[in-house]
């Protein structure tokens, strides 16, 4: 695949540092790397200066829309194409984000705020400049952890608990993706979710959960398979464990419960004004 553009949401830190690195020793590519932090942005960027590939870094906090669609502009103001969009920005359900439910200043739960809602509009206002880089992907970093999602309280104000929060998050992330790859040329744009590891060495499982099972090599390998394996050319609306194709919580292939995800995550990244 020459002349790729590939964007990391989630670039500074466990997997999304890992696949900055290894994807940055790949010539003609120009990879833009997201962090919410601009310190660990930049030194990302210094420690990556020598490598073959061409570098460009965003900042944007996902707990506020309002800075999502910001990120989106600059985006397209910056390329014309994306090759890849990797969807790797997310809170765990434990520390070190707190265990305690947290609204965003847009109303949302926070973290289906950060991992469903922000990756959702961002891959929405991304369609067309992905689009022009066909065949492109789009791959969504999910879990194995998933939880049904609450239409009548989605924000979880009753029996709230940080890993459900973080489940239904992720369930919405694979569910608004097989509802998109079902939409899309599978020949122009595919899009499919994994489960990388379980519980890998990262700052946020080990702060939560305290050990870990998978290495950062594992999901590394798991998630640059759905990158750049020629054999998944085309191939789309998929849920993979690891490397193996996989079925998702069954409520992810409920039509009813895509078409009313679906309109609850446009109604609410709708971009004021």
């Amino acid at each position: 695949m020459p002349d790729r553009t590939i964007l990391i949401a989630g670039a500074t830190d466990g997997l999304g540092r890992a696949l900055s690195d290894a994807l940055a020793r790949r010539p003609t590519t120009t990879l833009i790397l997201h962090g919410r932090n601009q310190n660990r942005l930049d030194e990302l960027a210094a420690t990556l200066a020598d490598a073959p590939a061409s570098i460009h870094t965003v900042r944007a906090d996902f707990s506020e829309l309002a800075q999502v669609h910001h990120l989106a502009d600059e985006i397209i103001a910056f390329t014309d194409h994306i090759s890849v969009l990797v969807n790797n920005a997310g809170i765990g359900g434990g520390e070190p984000d707190g265990t305690d439910r947290r609204l965003t200043a847009d109303g949302n739960e926070l973290r289906f705020a950060v991992n469903h809602l922000a990756p959702f509009a961002l891959t929405q206002r991304l369609l067309p400049v992905l689009d022009r880089g066909a065949p492109a992907r789009i791959v969504n970093v999910a879990s194995i952890g998933q939880a049904p999602i609450n239409f009548d309280d989605p924000t979880l104000a009753h029996d709230y608990s940080g890993m459900r929060a973080y489940g239904q998050s992720k369930l919405a992330m694979i569910t608004t993706g097989l509802t998109l790859a079902q939409r899309l040329d599978p020949h122009r744009v595919t899009v499919n979710s994994l489960h990388p590891a379980t519980y890998m060495p990262t700052k946020m499982v080990l702060d939560s959960v305290g050990y870990s099972i998978d290495s950062l090599e594992d999901g590394l390998h798991s998630t640059l398979r759905l990158i750049e394996a020629p054999e998944l050319d085309g191939v789309t609306g998929q849920f993979y464990d690891r490397t193996r194709a996989a079925k998702a919580h069954a409520d992810a292939y409920d039509p009813s419960i895509q078409q009313q995800l679906w309109d609850l995550s446009i109604r609410l990244t709708k971009r004021p004004g």
